[in-house]
């Protein structure tokens, strides 16, 4: 098993091509390029690909292969590539774990499944096939208010553990401090080496109850932000990383409700345009705009982030 370590993972937006109709068509690859390398340059340690900040559920499955093994091709073991494997079936996310394998991914994150709400016993067969099949370091996404309120039980997790070598950590993005503890301590206990992973740029709670990495949608925006936060909360100068987890905290609220729509819109402001959102996702409206242009001129820091792909 690979000694991979989580570290400061960005995820980037994919970026659409338009069509003759002026709506989204094909990933547009030489945009992609930019913003592969435009995270490298502004304190990536690795790429998570394709995530839901990243239009993931958007892709059909070959979209989705194909983007990451250009991915890891255009990156060329700058940083590593982890590959985004959620679905809605069991199998359909072990293929794609399985490909990520192939191509060449340095680990693998899988969600519970979309739309279905199983008992706790079939998530840990899920987990479970999904690490088997990719034969790569397995990290649960918990995020239980995207996903129907289904929770991956810190027991579910030390079950997952006793039974999957290849399940080495898990993303957390309840941000429910007790939920935290819990996972970090019984999970901890289970399996040595044990990655408890920040799901959100709230990273003083979480690096506070153990967190040693995080997955950030907000790099596309304001990765100087996310670096200087991270770089805090590892240190544990806490105090230090209070004015810049206030900044963080306001983009993350800002954004938290458009996700892919607002993201798009604050990397277009910034001179980062990645086209408009896949349907069903529309594009952010004029008004809303202005407003997320307001909050960004609110934060210090925000006005500080890099303009354009320099």
């Amino acid at each position: 098993m690979s000694d991979f370590k989580f570290g400061l993972i960005h995820a980037p937006l994919t970026p659409f091509a338009p069509n003759a109709h002026g709506q989204t068509g094909a990933v547009d690859h030489a945009t992609y390029a930019k913003v592969l390398d435009f995270h490298i340059a502004h304190g990536a340690e690795g790429l998570a690909i394709p995530t839901h900040a990243g239009e993931s559920v958007s892709l059909t499955a070959d979209e989705r292969k194909a983007l990451l093994a250009f991915a890891i091709k255009h990156v060329a073991g700058r940083v590593p590539v982890v590959a985004n494997v959620s679905e809605a079936g069991t199998e359909i996310a072990a293929d794609l774990a399985a490909h990520a394998r192939a191509a060449g991914a340095a680990a693998i994150i899988a969600s519970v499944p979309y739309y279905w709400t199983p008992p706790q016993s079939m998530l840990v067969e899920h987990f479970a096939t999904i690490a088997e099949k990719g034969g790569l370091p397995l990290f649960v996404w918990n995020a239980p208010e995207e996903m129907n309120n289904v929770e991956v039980k810190a027991q579910t997790m030390v079950e997952l553990l006793q039974r999957s070598p290849n399940t080495v950590g898990l993303i957390d993005v309840s941000l429910d401090w007790q939920y935290m503890i819990e996972v970090a301590s019984s999970c901890g206990a289970a399996r040595k080496g044990f990655q408890f992973i920040s799901g959100s740029e709230y990273m003083i709670s979480a690096g506070a109850t153990g967190a040693t990495g995080m997955l950030t949608p907000l790099s596309s925006v304001a990765p100087k932000l996310v670096r200087e936060l991270y770089d805090l909360c590892r240190a544990e100068k806490y105090a230090e990383a209070r004015p810049v987890q206030e900044d963080a905290a306001l983009l993350f609220r800002a954004l938290k409700e458009s996700g892919a729509i607002g993201l798009k819109a604050a990397a277009k402001y910034l001179g980062r345009d990645c086209g408009i959102p896949r349907p069903p996702l529309p594009p952010m409206g004029a008004e809303a705009t202005q407003d997320l242009i307001a909050t960004l001129s609110t934060s210090g820091r925000a006005n500080s982030e890099p303009r354009g792909w320099a």
